[in-house]
């Protein structure tokens, strides 16, 4: 009710202020005090409150939760003078951006821990919007950032926070900077006001319906129960916002919540394990443990004590009685990794337990019930290996009751972006550098490259760049990778590879520049049959491709295209 006094209060307000042509009070009072020209004042204030209708409307709109937020952003656009906005959620001690403007596409893979960033913990701690001064001295999160801006801590520039808050409680902040400084100075502090609390409204209402939806899928719970829980799995969350891993995300979804086995197949690389521990978060033992086994690691010769256990003196050195890991994931989850590995004296014996539930321990002479649910990954292909013999034919049934097969990189490259500035944000912690940031030049790179060890191969590439590009700069300042430094990609070293000779990092930065023009090319004509097929809709042409609208937006512009 509270929220919908408000939104009638704004309507009110907003026809009140176009048919009269009055102005708040406090616009009087801040021109009489001296805060910029009035007339500014009065027409960045009528700006603003034409943007909070929609946004009021937004909140009840029916709307995907990526379109209202983003819908958000477009209208703090419209409203403020800005180069950059952007919309953060905070999770526990953190804020994860959710919806941006102006800002690089790896944003949405990094992480602003509160205790490193004081721009973003002076907002979060104040209870009003905070205009920092143009000359701040403090470190700006955005740095290096930002669309067209090398650096923001090295020049003069506008920036304005507002804390996000419903009932009192901080749910995140909204963030608007400007290259050219002064530029919110104008702005009447009430509107803002204003605008904070409607899109603190307008986030809580996206979780909400997120929260709702999941409890139509498990029924029983609460929604504020859910919101705590979806905050707290999102630890190892699977990244990306293409159409591939929104179809990873749904298979998880659709198999989660059986007891059914589950076969996570695909290349080495690609987060087979990630998938599995998504699964059992979404299933219905997620509140009991996830038993983990390395099937390559395991000797034939204590397999069977590992996965079923051994009575005391069952064998030499077996001086107590041990449980096995079926056993301790008993009422559980056991994940099967490698599961291709097993040897074949063993498969019968894990076929029996996947079978009826029955387990018997090295040296006994009765069986034990178990009730454990069973998830398998490997990253060879099962049925050329039960054509050649190795691998059983029943087992591989039993265990493929329901897959999902984990993406390689190739398929999803818009994702490489986000993967890359979470990994970026990782290494910052564990190199001990400044923010570390991939200059234009390597980012093509980064699209382009081949990727056969997948995610893992590019989180060690990156890792391995970072440590060249901190050699360049003193200890704790802002680290930039530059194509130079990826100079073992594959795709990119054909030549050295073949002629056993270095390839200078100039020859390095010239064809990673030739390249990035064959990628904008390539990019170019895609986007545009994409958006001349759905006949200039650009929502559609966005879906198609696996982006993010606003990114499609700042995609096109660089390109020329709008």
């Amino acid at each position: 009710m509270g929220l919908l006094l408000l939104k009638q209060q704004l309507c009110q307000a907003h026809k009140c202020l176009k048919k009269q042509g009055l102005r708040p009070k406090v616009v009087d009072k801040m021109t009489a005090l001296g805060y910029g020209n009035d007339n500014a004042v009065m027409e960045t204030t009528s700006r603003l409150l034409d943007s909070l209708l929609p946004i009021a409307l937004d909140i009840t709109a029916s709307l995907s939760t990526e379109d209202r937020l983003q819908r958000m952003i477009e209208a703090v656009r419209r409203a403020l003078p800005c180069d950059a906005a952007a919309i953060l959620r905070l999770e526990g001690s953190e804020l994860v951006p959710i919806a941006s403007y102006g800002l690089s596409e790896d944003i949405r893979g990094r992480r602003f821990p509160l205790d490193e960033h004081p721009r973003l913990s002076i907002v979060c701690n104040h209870g009003q919007p905070t205009l920092f001064p143009a000359d701040s001295t403090l470190p700006d999160p955005y740095d290096g950032l930002m669309h067209g801006v090398e650096s923001l801590n090295n020049q003069v520039h506008a920036c304005l926070g507002c804390p996000l808050r419903v009932e009192g409680e901080l749910v995140g902040v909204l963030t608007v900077d400007a290259v050219k400084a002064g530029v919110f100075d104008s702005i009447e502090s009430s509107s803002l006001v204003y605008l904070s609390a409607l899109a603190g409204a307008a986030m809580r209402t996206c979780d909400l319906i997120a929260a709702l939806e999941e409890r139509a899928r498990r029924e029983g719970q609460m929604a504020g129960d859910l919101l705590r829980e979806m905050y707290k799995d999102r630890g190892g969350q699977l990244l990306g916002q293409s159409e591939v891993m929104a179809k990873l995300r749904e298979n998880i979804e659709l198999v989660a919540h059986s007891d059914f086995p589950v076969l996570v197949s695909g290349e080495t690389g690609t987060g087979k394990e990630l998938i599995v521990h998504a699964l059992h978060s979404a299933s219905r033992r997620s509140d009991q443990p996830l038993v983990y086994v390395n099937c390559a690691a395991l000797p034939e010769s204590i397999a069977e004590s590992e996965l079923f256990g051994h009575v005391k003196g069952a064998f030499t050195g077996a001086s107590e009685a041990r449980p096995g890991k079926f056993s301790i994931a008993d009422g559980a989850s056991l994940f099967l990794d490698e599961v291709g590995e097993l040897s074949q004296h063993i498969q019968p014996k894990l076929l029996r337990a996947l079978q009826a539930g029955e387990i018997q321990r090295v040296g006994a002479d009765h069986t034990t019930r178990v009730d454990v649910r069973v998830f398998a990954a490997t990253n060879r292909d099962l049925e050329a290996e039960v054509k050649a013999g190795r691998f059983r034919s029943d087992l591989l049934h039993r265990l493929d009751v329901c897959r999902i097969h984990s993406p390689a990189l190739r398929d999803h490259r818009e994702d490489i972006p986000d993967l890359a500035g979470h990994a970026a944000d990782g290494l910052r912690r564990k190199l001990g550098t400044g923010p570390i940031r991939f200059a234009p030049d390597s980012q093509s790179v980064l699209m382009a490259a081949t990727w056969p060890g997948n995610v893992r191969e590019l989180e060690n590439q990156i890792a391995r760049a970072a440590l060249t590009a901190a050699a360049r700069v003193s200890v704790g300042d802002a680290v930039e990778i530059r194509a130079a430094d990826f100079t073992g990609l594959s795709g990119l070293s054909q030549e050295s590879q073949s002629g056993g000779s270095q390839v200078s990092a100039g020859n390095v930065e010239r064809r990673a520049l030739s390249l990035r023009a064959s990628v904008d090319e390539h990019q170019r004509n895609l986007i545009s049959d994409c958006v001349r097929r759905h006949k200039g809709n650009w929502s559609a042409a966005a879906r198609e491709l696996g982006l993010h609208r606003s990114n499609l937006h700042h995609l096109a512009k660089r390109l020329g295209l709008r």
